[in-house]
């Protein structure tokens, strides 16, 4: 019928339509415009479908490429057990007992004269709380044993900074044994094996220093600092474990943030001569309580807690710039949260639950390092009540 054909054996239908894409796909013709391809590939699709496609899919990725690193840490439980536990010694102490009552509280005979004690630290730019140590365990310390290096852990030059400041700790200048040793600059390399080799290094400069079998070795981060007392009481008893992990109270940014006590990979070894090793891992099973601080990121100028954010081994966990802005590490440090926007690293969902968040100001000051009271003014940043940072 003439009233129902078009021109040129076109198509015509009388019935009004909006589906463009449906008279497109209708056509029997092969020069289809990649809109029509596209529209046709989408027929039949309905509205939800395309909100998935369109608004869902792509929130899900950016969400995940944001908050990936959290969603692995909150899974943790799933997929890693807990380590094995510690025996945990109970630690005695009090300014008035003697040495002999102490040591046999903890099962320990008492010496006749004291043991020898090597501090040996690797040192990056904490210049602060080596001081804070340093003061803390000088009675009782018999050497201490410090080593810099030119290079981070992650490949990045740096100035030897105790070298340039070692005037301002003349105090054990006739104990120390101090080595600087050249990076290696490798780009790319994994830290841990650059922290690996400097404490490989270490092993050595322990042995320049004139240490010997049955000395006692304080192996620890500088921000990992045992009690005076507690030395003193290994230094006197006898029979204590060859290798002692200490149990430190685990404090962030000052110690107005107290996490909790849960440090323990400081540790004191009686020395063997060709198998004592430093490391900074689990090497035994017993941990003796209440034995110090750790103080983790605790420095007082903003710049200080940028540069350890790209120079320690976790690097890794800044993964946007905006991370390293100065006002944003100002806010989170008086907020207490976290520099790396991280979950808890926790075993169970019950601990990580129970740690997210901000951490809670705490307004005690007592049972802290003495140095650090009697110096207050001088390092009131670490005191609480003191969360700005100098800029400069």
């Amino acid at each position: 019928m003439w009233w129902m054909m078009g021109e040129a054996d076109g198509h015509y239908c009388s019935k009004k339509t909006d589906d463009i894409c449906g008279a497109l796909c209708s056509q029997e013709t092969g020069r289809f415009s990649s809109f029509s391809r596209l529209c046709c590939a989408l027929r039949g699709v309905d509205m939800k479908t395309y909100i998935f496609l369109l608004v869902i899919v792509p929130t899900c990725v950016l969400a995940g490429y944001i908050h990936g690193q959290k969603i692995s840490y909150f899974l943790r439980p799933l997929w890693e057990s807990p380590p094995k536990p510690f025996h945990d010694i109970p630690h005695y102490h009090h300014e008035n007992a003697s040495m002999e009552t102490l040591c046999k509280l903890h099962g320990w005979g008492v010496r006749d004269y004291p043991r020898r004690v090597y501090d040996a630290v690797l040192f990056s730019n904490e210049l602060d709380i080596l001081a804070v140590r340093w003061r803390e365990l000088y009675p009782y310390i018999t050497q201490f044993v410090l080593l810099e290096s030119n290079s981070t852990f992650t490949g990045l030059p740096k100035p030897l900074v105790f070298a340039a400041h070692r005037d301002e700790f003349d105090f054990i200048e006739s104990r120390l044994t101090y080595g600087a040793l050249g990076g290696r600059f490798v780009k790319g390399m994994n830290p841990f094996y650059e922290e690996a080799y400097q404490r490989v290094a270490l092993d050595q400069l322990l042995r320049i220093a004139g240490i010997t079998d049955d000395d006692l070795l304080l192996m620890s981060d500088v921000d990992e600092i045992p009690s005076r007392h507690t030395i003193n009481l290994l230094r006197w008893c006898d029979e204590v474990p060859k290798i002692l992990h200490l149990r430190l109270k685990n404090y962030l940014y000052s110690f107005e943030f107290p996490v909790d006590n849960k440090s323990w990979r400081a540790s004191v070894h009686r020395y063997e001569t060709g198998k004592t090793r430093y490391a900074h891992y689990r090497q035994s099973d017993e941990i003796l309580a209440d034995a110090g601080w750790h103080c983790s990121f605790c420095f007082r100028r903003i710049s200080e807690f940028v540069f350890k954010m790209k120079a320690y081994s976790h690097s890794d966990r800044v993964r946007f710039r905006r991370f390293l802005n100065p006002e944003r590490v100002q806010r989170v440090i008086c907020k207490g949260g976290d520099l790396f926007d991280m979950l808890p690293e926790e075993y169970t969902f019950k601990d990580i639950i129970g740690k997210m968040g901000p951490i809670p100001h705490s307004f005690s000051a007592v049972h802290l390092p003495s140095y650090l009271l009697e110096n207050a003014d001088k390092y009131r940043f670490l005191l609480p009540g003191n969360c700005i940072r100098e800029s400069e």
